[in-house]
């Protein structure tokens, strides 16, 4: 785990059922603490109880329950997630919903994103002159942002990218600085300019 900005915590972690290492975060510069996407860090929960104990797990999307269960039944987090994607829990998974506009605890705001899937979800997060973390929407590999491959994105790729493009210029109405990913390197510091550069630079035919 490493602490990329105060109070905010990222590692990677090989991900069970894709074999591929993902991202997670802890934020305990929000009140209370928050996991985003998390799977277990590879120092093993005690790493996740030096600083205050998470209370909240968000997912961005659906797929990203990854190991939610354990740290809610090791911390009692409630584990919340955009209601068009709670069909995916089927085995009585004790999962919150809420919808896109909301504030939820820590004053995170559930920005819709959308076009990938109904639930997929951006975060906004009032810390460190503001930080924004993306689901699957976007992704940073080899520091560069990008698109996940076109197999994953349907039988419309480049209307999805496009469909992406608008819902993120639209975002950019927010004051961030920092860009968290699911899949990929954190974009600290300058990453709205970052962000509007890419998109406005963005071809998609």
């Amino acid at each position: 785990m490493k602490e990329i900005l105060p109070g905010v915590y990222h590692w990677t972690a090989v991900h069970p059922e894709i074999q591929e290492e993902v991202d997670s975060y802890l934020v305990v510069a929000t009140d209370p603490a928050v996991l985003i996407d998390p799977l277990l860090p590879p120092e093993g929960l005690g790493a996740l109880s030096k600083e205050k104990l998470p209370q909240h797990i968000y997912l961005t999307n659906r797929l990203h329950y990854r190991h939610s269960a354990e740290l809610q039944e090791a911390f009692g987090c409630e584990v919340w997630c955009h209601h068009a994607g709670l069909h995916e829990f089927t085995e009585g998974e004790p999962i919150r919903s809420f919808n896109h506009g909301e504030t939820l605890p820590g004053n995170i705001e559930a920005l819709e994103v959308g076009v990938l899937c109904p639930e997929e979800t951006a975060l906004y997060l009032p810390v460190s002159e503001g930080v924004l973390a993306i689901g699957d929407a976007l992704v940073r590999w080899n520091s560069e942002l990008g698109f996940v491959p076109d197999w994953l994105l349907g039988d419309d790729p480049k209307g999805v990218k496009r469909g992406i493009r608008e819902v993120f210029l639209g975002h950019l109405n927010r004051d961030f600085d920092h860009l968290l990913f699911a899949h990929g390197v954190p974009f600290v510091g300058g990453a709205k300019e970052g962000l509007r550069q890419y998109l406005e630079n963005l071809e998609v035919r």
